[in-house]
């Protein structure tokens, strides 16, 4: 009996996910994506219509389980130190077998200025980890973890900044321990 096509298109979106994330949007050919997630050009078609539309469909897979996933995070009870150190050493700490960088980072820098369809899809997806960040903050800053006149949107945007910018160095090729030594110095300014 075949196996499900949600199945098929799960698997085929992780794949591809991956191959964009390596690559970028503009080098990934077709054929990149027929070798990552096994199918053929047909089925790639079939299933996705376009290599844009298996684009938008992995980026919006990505950004939902690396968000969902800080969301998380950041909604667990405990001191938001604690929390914002997690996030900077998921950061510095990626695991080997994952594309350098962030796929959301490098599509900014990509896609970003030139896309508004896909601009407006990563403003949203920073907007949700903006929001939930300023929320941390504020119940840190409100417990009395954080000093009063600190303000806790501007500390998320500065942790945002300093987790894209740790995306950015590992990228360019930063070794772990570079990583580490910034994402510590980022812990200061909280």
């Amino acid at each position: 009996m075949p196996r499900p096509r949600e199945f098929e298109e799960d698997r085929a979106l992780d794949a591809a996910m991956r191959a964009f994330w390596s690559a970028g949007y503009e080098a990934t050919s077709t054929q990149d994506l027929c070798a990552a997630t096994g199918l053929g050009r047909s089925s790639i078609y079939n299933t996705f219509h376009s290599k844009r539309d298996l684009f938008e469909r992995a980026l919006t897979r990505y950004m939902a389980e690396r968000t969902d996933s800080a969301l998380a995070l950041l909604a667990e009870d405990r001191p938001v130190r604690e929390k914002i150190r997690t996030l900077l050493r998921h950061t510095a700490d990626a695991p080997d077998d994952d594309p350098l960088g962030c796929l959301v980072v490098n599509s900014m820098v990509e896609l970003g200025p030139a896309d508004e369809h896909v601009a407006a899809l990563l403003r949203a997806d920073q907007d949700r980890r903006f929001a939930a960040l300023r929320d941390a903050l504020a119940a840190g800053r409100a417990a009395g973890e954080i000093a009063k006149d600190k303000d806790p949107a501007a500390l998320a945007l500065f942790v945002m900044s300093s987790i894209n910018g740790l995306r950015v160095m590992a990228r360019a090729g930063a070794d772990r321990a570079t990583l580490e030594s910034v994402a510590e110095v980022a812990l200061t300014a909280i």
